[in-house]
């Protein structure tokens, strides 16, 4: 217990680095220590910044082709973070079978074989730790590929094109031209790896992106209710709570439970971001991999308050005066006063994350919990209106 106590007080040392304090964070909340944690996400990093950098090569050999010269690229997304922690889940189970290390200095490339049946019977067989270890690098990279082409295709609908960066001065239409040739290079690349496989893997992907993309098409809707609340609307209001706050599911996720189903903005903040996770670690499955049910509800639910802590508290300002309906947004509308609003969201961030941290130490993935902590210490809540004093 005084040790738990102990690092608690030096998690809350702002001083420290924040990987630091998750670590210790995390045990003071669980009394789960893991600091290999720590140089497990190093290598992990590491394996995954090679995987985006083939990822990027693809794309400047077409902006060559398209501009005419050579050119550098770059691409800011934090989204490839739960394919990080999959792969670190993996490489952890793996290691704990094996008499040797199966996790090489070579990363895997390739088509992963695929068990069609997984999704409805579970694998098929017991891999070999080097064997889980080959499939599941090489359904990284192609869970990594997929991501940022999803994260593209959403920045593009928005005519959000600032974070696709060249090293060359371009124009705004040219800055469109180049997100348009980066993301139809990976598109192109990824459609030809999917019709290497079976059609049940395309039908997974493409489930997660409809199911998204559904929500998306809704945002007009949102966006007119938000400015109808904003001029005082009180059926706005009523509809923002029951249509975005506590919708009801259409079609149910298997991955979450009905504790889960009725958290605030569940619904919208699964069909928004939840989803595109949920089909990921289906993509896994397919390829043979045991992903436990813990680990997977860990992993959706720290997306959905990361989106939350991370992206939307720190956008609140932009997403308020461009009519944007995020969970943020939204208690600062139904919320009697400031104060009582960033009371709110909060608590809302708090109760994703901390069923996600639960989750991740009943999969014994406490890299995944060490994330989660990270994820809560590296938000940034006093940019917020009505913090109490």
């Amino acid at each position: 217990m005084v040790l738990k106590t102990g690092a608690g007080v030096l998690a809350d040392r702002r001083r420290l680095p924040t990987a630091v304090r998750a670590v210790l964070g995390y045990y003071a909340d669980t009394g789960v220590f893991d600091a290999g944690s720590l140089s497990l996400k190093s290598e992990i990093d590491e394996r995954t910044e090679s995987m985006v950098d083939d990822v990027t090569d693809r794309i400047e050999d077409a902006l060559e082709d398209e501009f005419g010269r050579p050119v550098e690229f770059s691409y800011d997304t934090k989204l490839i973070l739960p394919a990080q922690l999959t792969l670190g889940y993996i490489y952890r189970n793996a290691r704990q079978q094996a008499p040797g290390d199966p996790v090489i200095d070579a990363i895997a490339d390739g088509v992963p074989t695929v068990d069609e049946t997984a999704l409805e019977k579970g694998p098929a067989q017991d891999l070999a730790p080097r064997e889980m270890v080959v499939r599941a690098e090489q359904m990284t990279r192609l869970s990594i590929e997929a991501l940022i082409d999803g994260d593209m295709r959403d920045a593009i609908n928005d005519d959000e094109f600032e974070d696709f960066e060249v090293d060359f001065d371009v124009s705004e239409a040219d800055r469109r031209r180049v997100a348009e040739v980066a993301q139809s290079a990976l598109q192109s690349h990824l459609d030809g790896l999917l019709e290497d496989m079976p059609p049940v893997v395309e039908n997974a992907y493409q489930w997660a992106v409809d199911y998204s993309e559904a929500h998306q098409d809704r945002d007009d809707y949102f966006r007119e209710l938000m400015t109808a609340a904003e001029d005082g609307d009180a059926d706005a209001l009523t509809d923002i709570r029951e249509a975005y706050k506590f919708a009801e599911y259409d079609e149910e996720p298997a991955t979450l439970t009905e504790t889960e189903k009725e958290l605030p903005y569940s619904k919208t903040q699964y069909a928004r971001v939840g989803v595109l996770y949920d089909g990921m670690l289906d993509l896994y499955r397919l390829a043979g991999l045991d992903i436990d049910d813990e680990f997977a509800k860990a992993i959706v639910l720290a997306i959905i308050g990361a989106q939350v802590w991370l992206d939307d508290v720190d956008d609140y300002e932009d997403d308020r005066a461009e009519g944007q309906l995020t969970p943020v947004t939204a208690e600062y509308l139904l919320a009697p006063d400031d104060e009582a609003a960033y009371r709110r969201v909060v608590d809302v961030t708090e109760q994703y994350l901390d069923l996600a941290k639960s989750y991740a130490t009943a999969a014994d993935s406490p890299l995944t919990g060490v994330a989660v902590e990270y994820i809560y210490r590296s938000g940034d809540p006093d940019v917020l209106p009505g913090k109490p004093e």
